[in-house]
């Protein structure tokens, strides 16, 4: 079997191998300003425009002799080069390419990865470290959480305050959604417009589309300290350095904590506006995240501000006064010619635009989202016990996230075609470092890839371990940590619930220490 991950469409292996010269040349109907090879008319490798085929599809043919790419894009183009680069592993002293034949395109359109850099902060840097190890993997959307409470990540001109305020906290909650423990220590880190669009490019060049998530209106008690103006009520609060409810309820008596912004607000509706405007100007992509998720209505069943906007717009209570508000961003972000996401929560609100999509989260069945898919509109797929990559293996296993299928979730073989993709998030209330990002993230990007791009029928786990350990090499040769199997696949099963109680209260980094543990005893 050809030692490739994401299992092409359809591949066959053919007897002998082409032999890498150090002076391979290149033929090419694209610029493919990433291929650092000498162009020249008779060069063995042959890449050429086929219009007929799709925009990610690729065909390719390795001979003794030559070796022929087909594709309608430099996007198509890149895939085969990344497969060609599995096959060759060039990186890892690999001389060879085996002979085969590859027609390969991807199962859905949608293929991402998310990174949450508001409660922790990992720099550009990193963040291009993450988009190449997505190209390798044929992943195409980033999807980048730059906005909630605990953090402001982005800079936005008109109102300064968001990241001279909000992007700073005084301390840090460690040890789990249990624990009251802080780290008191000053945390801060933003982007600055420029710094955005340097990703942004650097993203594109690699055919991975960019989408910005600014959460709206919950999740924003960053933005609140800056302006106080946007809550229902104008409370004086710094940026709040606590994951969950732990901290504010049994330390700081504080039961009001989570706090929305105030959609009756003109002044606020104002301000919401006015940052989608910047951020949607910055962002090529034709998509915009609201987040929309978990927001508490309690401040606005007392607000007389939210209940005359309920009043005025014949609105059917506080659900429905978020679809409004909802339906507010969606015609400024239409006007931008894009198309607004959120959180499946939000199709709670009976008033939703029907061209929103939907991002299906949520680890219980979601009648409300499987309805949405069934009955045509668009979903994305995150389904928790697949893929919340922050969540211990311990908890969901690389097993887990390999064997997704929608299916599983009541939406019908026939509605496919809603199906946008599958997309993994990396939340970081309790990642704090590359190291267990990446522990928790690899291989599972692996497998996520195989579900995005591979067809299903194709698809099997005992072969994707095997391919797996070929692949492994890379982790090093990148500088990238992973979990060796006894993380990623934990059999003892005393040891899980150990994992799991620690995760919730106590060492959310057990399975990173037990992880070099392994590695240091010889496990790969």
């Amino acid at each position: 079997m050809l030692q490739l991950i994401p299992l092409p469409y359809y591949a066959q292996e053919k007897s002998g191998v082409f032999a890498i010269d150090a002076h391979l040349k290149v033929n090419s109907d694209f610029e493919l300003k990433l291929l650092n090879l000498e162009r020249s008319q008779d060069g063995k490798l042959k890449i050429k425009k086929d219009s007929s085929l799709d925009d990610e599809e690729y065909k390719l043919e390795v001979t003794n002799n030559e070796i022929n790419v087909s594709a309608s894009s430099e996007k198509g183009a890149y895939y085969a080069l990344q497969t060609l680069r599995q096959l060759g592993r060039f990186e890892l002293g690999g001389k060879e390419i085996p002979c085969c034949v590859i027609n390969d395109k991807p199962r859905f359109s949608w293929r991402g990865l998310q990174l949450d850099e508001s409660r922790h902060f990992f720099g550009k840097e990193y963040v291009k470290k993450m988009l190449d190890m997505m190209f390798m993997m044929k992943l195409n959307v980033f999807h980048w959480h730059l906005t909630d409470d605990t953090g402001w990540r982005i800079e936005i001109k008109k109102y300064p305050l968001l990241t001279e305020i909000g992007s700073k906290r005084a301390y840090t909650q460690i040890n789990g959604w249990g624990s009251t423990d802080i780290i008191n220590e000053p945390y801060e880190g933003y982007y600055t417009q420029e710094e955005i669009k340097e990703i942004i490019a650097y993203a594109d060049e690699r055919g991975i589309m960019v989408v910005p998530e600014i959460d709206f209106p919950a999740h924003c008690a960053a933005a609140i300290a800056a302006y106080p103006w946007l809550a229902c009520r104008e409370l004086n609060r710094d940026v709040p350095g606590y994951f969950g409810g732990a901290i504010p309820q049994r330390k700081l008596k504080q039961y009001d904590w989570n706090r929305p912004i105030c959609p009756g607000k003109d002044q606020t509706i104002d301000f919401v506006k006015s940052v989608i405007d910047e951020v949607c100007d910055l962002f090529p992509a034709p998509y915009f995240h609201i987040g929309g998720d978990e927001a508490p209505k309690v401040e606005w069943k007392k607000c007389p501000c939210c209940q005359k906007r309920i009043e005025d717009n014949n609105l059917k209570d506080e659900e429905d006064l978020q679809g409004w508000f909802n339906n507010q961003v969606l015609e400024t972000v239409s006007a931008k010619g894009k198309r607004l996401i959120g959180w499946n929560e939000i199709l709670k609100a009976q008033s939703l635009d029907k061209s929103t999509v939907c991002q299906y989260w949520t680890p219980q069945k979601d009648s409300r989202a499987r309805d949405w898919a069934n009955n045509g509109n668009s979903v994305i797929l995150s389904n928790h016990q697949s893929f919340y990559f922050d969540m211990p293996y311990a908890k969901y296993s690389l097993k887990n996230t390999y064997d997704y299928s929608y299916k599983s979730f009541g939406i019908k073989p026939e509605s496919e075609k809603n199906i946008l993709g599958v997309e993994a998030e990396n939340w970081t209330e309790w990642t704090d470092c590359p190291e267990k990002l990446e522990v928790f993230m690899y291989p599972r990007t692996q497998a996520l890839a195989e579900v995005a791009w591979s067809p299903e029928d194709k698809r099997s786990f005992d072969s994707f371990m095997a391919r797996l350990e070929n692949f492994k090499p890379y982790f090093e040769y990148l500088g990238m940590s992973y979990a060796v199997n006894s993380v990623a696949m934990p059999k003892k099963w005393l040891l899980k619930l150990k994992i799991k109680k620690e995760f919730s209260l106590g060492d959310t980094h057990l399975e990173v220490k037990l992880n070099k543990k392994y590695m240091d005893q010889g496990e790969k």
